[in-house]
């Protein structure tokens, strides 16, 4: 029987949820409604309501605003382990090269005008950026910075958190850039 090491520390309204492998989520709320947030492990936030002392509850697990595409990118028949064959995580990577290209960075949309007219640059250039995003924002500089970004990946669930990440990094920088009016 293996053990298992599950932690907990309270710190207002929020509770961190520590594993053995570091934090895990973040928690708000308690007794009959709570809200987790996944920091470590897969899937999206969870809203769980329930009836205190019963044992009836019901949870969602909210969707990420990844687009489709991303989510349904077939897996170019790898399996679910550490050992692939030679050449399928390469196709796998291309393949998500591919779609982000297509839902991203398509012609007219904001990801184009982000690469078009060198806003990413302009925001890293930008001082009163945290490091934290001036790091995401840096991974989808220049088509060339997202594809080595993406191609150093090293297993199929890096790969999809990489894609995750320059998706999130798009959403961010096409926030920060109309917020500065310069995007249309």
């Amino acid at each position: 029987m293996a053990f298992r090491f599950r932690r907990s520390a309270r710190l207002g309204p929020l509770r961190f949820n520590f594993a053995k492998s570091g934090l895990s989520s973040i928690s708000v709320g308690g007794r009959g409604a709570s809200f987790n947030i996944p920091v470590s492990r897969s899937g999206g936030a969870r809203t769980t309501v329930g009836l205190p002392g019963t044992g009836l509850s019901w949870s969602a697990e909210h969707t990420s605003d990844r687009p489709a595409a991303i989510r349904d990118v077939p897996a170019a028949g790898l399996p679910n382990s550490r050992r692939l064959r030679p050449g399928q995580l390469d196709a796998f990577k291309q393949s998500l090269l591919a779609v982000l290209r297509q839902e991203l960075f398509a012609p007219g949309s904001t990801g184009e005008q982000l690469w078009e007219h060198s806003l990413g640059s302009r925001l890293l250039a930008d001082g009163s950026i945290g490091a934290r995003t001036t790091g995401l924002l840096a991974l989808i500089e220049t088509p060339e910075a997202m594809e080595n970004y993406l191609l150093r990946a090293q297993g199929q669930d890096d790969a999809k958190r990489r894609a995750q990440r320059c998706i999130t990094a798009v959403q961010e920088a096409a926030r920060l850039a109309a917020g500065r009016g310069w995007l249309a």
